[in-house]
């Protein structure tokens, strides 16, 4: 899910292109050459091969193999001190709209049972890359647009490039120790874990990272996991590099517990109290359990006046979506029994005159003001 902010370059926001594929050989089982920008196919019946030029107008492509692709046109070049070129890659889940066949994702974090994965890469010199694996999750089960989280796995790096951020430590995973590092690209967080030496092959388990991740306080178990990526990050050249086979698999532990609507159209209270300034405010946000039967999880959606954004927020998933705000309770308070409270709060920005938000839905249930 490249298609976003890169170490010192700014990427905007994308349009997703019109697949151009190219057949090639004589047989049914003929590779498929992709050189437009941002075109894609299916592998297996289960996967997502993407060529994803974002970050260069030189060409670049891709021959899509069975199992696989290599890069065979790779004529961008970008300085190390800023984004790659591109991110060609194999990914199972959902990017940006195209979600590959049959997938159960995005899944939220608690429910993922095991998530595992295989990779093998083929190598090449005199390029500059990171063979590079990605793990995107989000607060909501996001399938277009760019996630809150990015987990990166340097399996390979060439030439003075860096993962985002700063080092911060190491971390045994998957049999190895990785150098980690963590920053922010400017539209998402990213933390990186780095192999000390090249890693052709690996077969490893996603939710061990996840975990690492989440013991990091970076996500919580509410965030939704939406794709897993394999593919390279090249600076300069690249023909050549390639993913010879690909494999990833998602189990849920069970179905979620349901969240029930608030008895009657008149369940639930909503009292919002804010503290304005001249460029910002906080607000506490108070639910009130008004029916006669307990709510069992819950979701609060409003709109926010215009000049009005959502920075940080505590004991709620609060994510904003232009002006709309949908907060998700966390896992110790999804329960309002009835006559019962449940509260939140979060710091946002300001610019104009400050105003409260009018209307609330509980469950999808409109709530009164208290």
């Amino acid at each position: 899910m490249k298609r976003r902010l890169r170490a010192l370059v700014a990427a905007g926001l994308l349009v997703s292109g019109s697949i151009v594929a190219v057949a090639l050989g004589g047989s049914a089982s003929a590779d498929t050459l992709i050189c437009e920008q941002y075109g894609s196919t299916v592998i297996g019946n289960r996967y997502v091969v993407q060529n994803n030029r974002w970050g260069t107008s030189a060409q670049q492509c891709i021959n899509v193999t069975s199992t696989g692709f290599e890069i065979t046109t790779q004529n961008g070049s970008n300085p190390t001190n800023g984004a790659p070129t591109a991110y060609p890659s194999v990914f199972f889940g959902c990017h940006y709209t195209n979600c590959s066949p049959g997938t159960n994702l995005p899944i939220q974090v608690g429910q993922i049972s095991s998530a595992t994965s295989s990779i093998s890469y083929r190598y090449v010199s005199g390029a500059t890359y990171n063979a590079s694996y990605d793990i995107w999750l989000d607060p909501s089960p996001k399938t277009d647009g760019v996630n809150q989280m990015e987990i990166m796995i340097w399996l390979n790096r060439q030439g003075s490039i860096q993962p985002i951020g700063s080092p911060v430590g190491t971390a045994t995973l998957a049999g190895r120790t990785w150098e980690v590092w963590r920053g922010s690209n400017g539209s998402n967080n990213v933390i990186s874990y780095v192999a000390p030496s090249p890693i052709s092959s690996l077969s490893f388990s996603v939710l061990d990272f996840i975990a690492d991740v989440r013991n990091r306080g970076a996500i919580t178990n509410s965030w939704y996991l939406t794709s897993i990526q394999a593919g390279f990050e090249p600076w300069q050249g690249g023909v050549g590099l390639a993913v010879t086979s690909f494999s990833a698999a998602v189990n849920g532990g069970g179905t979620p517990p349901p969240t029930t609507p608030p008895p009657g159209g008149t369940g639930c209270a909503v009292t919002y109290t804010a503290n304005t300034w001249s460029n910002g405010f906080t607000a506490d946000v108070q639910i009130r359990n008004t029916g006669t039967s307990p709510v069992n999880g819950w979701t609060l959606a409003y709109t926010l006046p215009a000049g009005q954004q959502v920075t940080n927020s505590w004991n709620a998933t609060v994510s904003q979506s232009g002006s709309g705000v949908t907060a998700r309770n966390v896992g110790y308070n999804g329960t309002i029994a009835p006559g019962g409270t449940a509260s939140f709060g979060y710091q946002g920005t300001l610019s104009g005159a400050y105003a409260s938000p009018s209307a609330f839905t509980l469950n999808g249930v409109a709530c009164s003001r208290a």
